[in-house]
C-alpha cells in the first residue's frame, strides 16, 4: 500500500471511530480502570491517624521525629494494545475481516485514551513478537500505531498468545491496562494469562467470524488454513464434520472465556458481521473497579 492510500485508510478509520471514541470511557472515565498507582509525593511529620504503614523510617531515624510518607493517585494511565496479525486474523467473510475489526477497536480505545491525556502503546504478534511501538501521548503517535496495524505483514502466520503476554510482563514495569485482541485460536496459555493479569488490568477481546463458530452445509468445499496455508477438501454436508467443526470452535472460546475470567481478567466477544459500537460502549459501562 502506498503512502496516500495509507494516509487515506487512517484517516477513514479516524473519522469512523472519533463518535464512538468520545462515548466508550465518557463519564467516570478513571474508574473503568483497576490498579491505578499510587506515586510518591512529600514526606511530612507523623499525625495521629496517619497508617503506620507509611512511617519513612530514614528519615524519621534523621529527625527522631516519627515521618510518613504521602502518596498521591497517578493522574496518569498507559494503556497497551496487544494486537494479533497472524495469518487466521485477515479472514472474513462479512462487513470486515477481524483485521480490519481489530483495527477500528484499537483505533476507538486508542482515541478514547488520547482525549484523556494518557498514553498507548502496541505490541503486534504472530507466533512471536513482531513489533513493539512503546506508549506515548498524542495523535501522531495513534497515527503511527494505526498505519503499522493497516500495514502489518507478519513473518509468520502462526499464532502463540503466549509470547506477547510475556513480553509484555517483562517490558511493562509499571501497572497499565491491556487489550488482547485476537481470534483466540489456540490453547495453552493460562501461565501467561496468570503472570499478566496478575501485574496489569487485561481485558481479552474475542474478534471471531460468524462461518468460524457454525459450517454451513454446502457441500465438498476446499478449506485453506490461514497459518500453515495448507488446503483440505472438506465435505460440509457431513453432521459429523459439521459439529466437530462447531465443537472446537466452542472449546477454544471456553479456554478463552475461563482462562481469563479465572486469572481475574475481563473478556468480551466482537463478530466480525455486527457492529461493535453498542457491545462495546455497554462493556465499558458495566466496568467497575
Amino acid at each position: 500500500m502506498n503512502i496516500k492510500d495509507l494516509l487515506k485508510k487512517v484517516r477513514k478509520i479516524e473519522l469512523k471511530t472519533k463518535g464512538l471514541s468520545n462515548q466508550v470511557f465518557s463519564g467516570s472515565y478513571k474508574t473503568r480502570f483497576k490498579g491505578r498507582g499510587m506515586s510518591f509525593s512529600e514526606v511530612r511529620q507523623y499525625q495521629y491517624g496517619d497508617d503506620v504503614r507509611n512511617i519513612d523510617w530514614n528519615v524519621t531515624a534523621r529527625t527522631n521525629e516519627p515521618h510518613v510518607k504521602i502518596f498521591e493517585e497517578e493522574r496518569e494511565l498507559t494503556f497497551m494494545l496487544l494486537i494479533d496479525v497472524s495469518g487466521s486474523s485477515f479472514f472474513g467473510t462479512s462487513l470486515l475481516t477481524k483485521m480490519e475489526l481489530a483495527t477500528e477497536i484499537a483505533a476507538t480505545l486508542a482515541f478514547s485514551a488520547n482525549a484523556n491525556n494518557d498514553k498507548v502503546g502496541a505490541v503486534f504478534f504472530s507466533d512471536k513478537v513482531e513489533q513493539f511501538i512503546p506508549p506515548q501521548k498524542g495523535k501522531p503517535h495513534i497515527m503511527r500505531i494505526l498505519k503499522s496495524m493497516i500495514n502489518a505483514k507478519p513473518s509468520n502466520a502462526k499464532t502463540n498468545l503466549v509470547e506477547p503476554l510475556k513480553y509484555l510482563t517483562n517490558i511493562i514495569k509499571k501497572r497499565c491496562t491491556a487489550f488482547l485482541l485476537s481470534d483466540f485460536m489456540c490453547t495453552d496459555y493460562e501461565n501467561a494469562v496468570k503472570l499478566a493479569a496478575n501485574r496489569h488490568d487485561t481485558i481479552g477481546i474475542h474478534l471471531f467470524d460468524p462461518l468460524e463458530v457454525e459450517m454451513p452445509d454446502i457441500g465438498l468445499m476446499p478449506f485453506v488454513d490461514a497459518e500453515s496455508g495448507q488446503t483440505k477438501w472438506v465435505d460440509t454436508s457431513s453432521l459429523i464434520v459439521r459439529n466437530n467443526y462447531n465443537e472446537s470452535y466452542r472449546e477454544n472460546l471456553d479456554y478463552f472465556k475461563n482462562t481469563f475470567l479465572r486469572n481475574g481478567a475481563d473478556v468480551l466477544s466482537l463478530s466480525t458481521n455486527k457492529s461493535y459500537w453498542g457491545p462495546l460502549i455497554q462493556f465499558f459501562k458495566e466496568r467497575r473497579t
